[in-house]
C-alpha cells in the first residue's frame, strides 16, 4: 500500500512542479510580449508560453489570467503618435456631424425607395397616374437628391472655411507678435 502512496504522492508532485514550470513560461511569455510591444491577448501569451488557453481560465491560474487582461487593456507607451484630448474632441465632433449627415441622407433614401415602391405597387394595379405626373415626380426626387447633395457640399465648404480662418487668424496673431517685439 505504501509503494501505491509513494507513486501517487510522486506524480503529484511531478504534477505540481510541471505546473509550476508552465506558470512561469506564461509569466516569461507575459513579460516578453510586454517589452516587444506586440498584441497581448490570451491566445497569443499562451502560444508563446506552449500552454493551452485552458490553462490560464483553470481557477488556480486565475492570476496569471488577471495580469494577461490587464495587460492587453494598458496602452503601450511610445508606440505611434501622441493623442491630445483636444485633437480627440475634434475628431469626435466631426465624426458625429458627418454620422448625422449620413443619417439624414440614409432617411432621405428610405423615403425615395418607399415612394418607389409605393408608385411602382400603384402603377402595376392599374390606378397610376399620368406620365407627365409621373415625369414631374421624377424631376422632383432629381432636384431633392440635388439639393441633398449642395447642402453637404456647402457644409463641407463651410467647415473648410472655418478651418482656413482659424489659421489666417493664428498667422496674422503671429505676424503682429513678431512685429511688435523690439528689433
Amino acid at each position: 500500500m505504501s509503494t501505491s502512496n509513494n507513486r501517487s504522492a510522486a506524480m503529484a508532485a511531478g504534477r505540481r512542479a510541471d505546473s509550476q514550470r508552465r506558470r512561469q513560461r506564461v509569466a516569461k511569455a507575459l513579460q516578453t510580449t510586454i517589452a516587444s510591444g506586440t498584441e497581448i491577448s490570451i491566445s497569443a501569451i499562451a502560444r508563446t508560453a506552449g500552454v493551452d488557453r485552458s490553462f490560464l481560465y483553470r481557477p488556480q491560474h486565475r492570476d496569471l489570467l488577471e495580469a494577461v487582461q490587464a495587460a492587453a487593456v494598458e496602452p503601450r507607451g511610445g508606440v505611434g503618435p501622441s493623442v491630445s484630448r483636444a485633437s480627440l474632441q475634434a475628431d469626435l465632433a466631426n465624426t458625429q456631424n458627418r454620422c448625422k449627415r449620413l443619417a439624414d441622407q440614409v432617411s432621405l433614401l428610405e423615403k425615395r425607395l418607399s415612394e418607389a415602391i409605393g408608385e411602382e405597387i400603384w402603377s402595376r394595379s392599374g390606378l397610376g397616374s399620368a406620365v407627365d405626373v409621373d415625369d414631374l415626380r421624377r424631376q422632383i426626387v432629381k432636384l431633392q437628391e440635388t439639393n441633398a447633395d449642395l447642402r453637404l457640399k456647402m457644409e463641407d465648404v463651410e467647415e473648410e472655411l472655418a478651418a482656413a480662418r482659424a489659421t489666417n487668424r493664428e498667422l496674422i496673431t503671429q505676424l503682429n507678435a513678431t512685429s511688435r517685439a523690439p528689433r
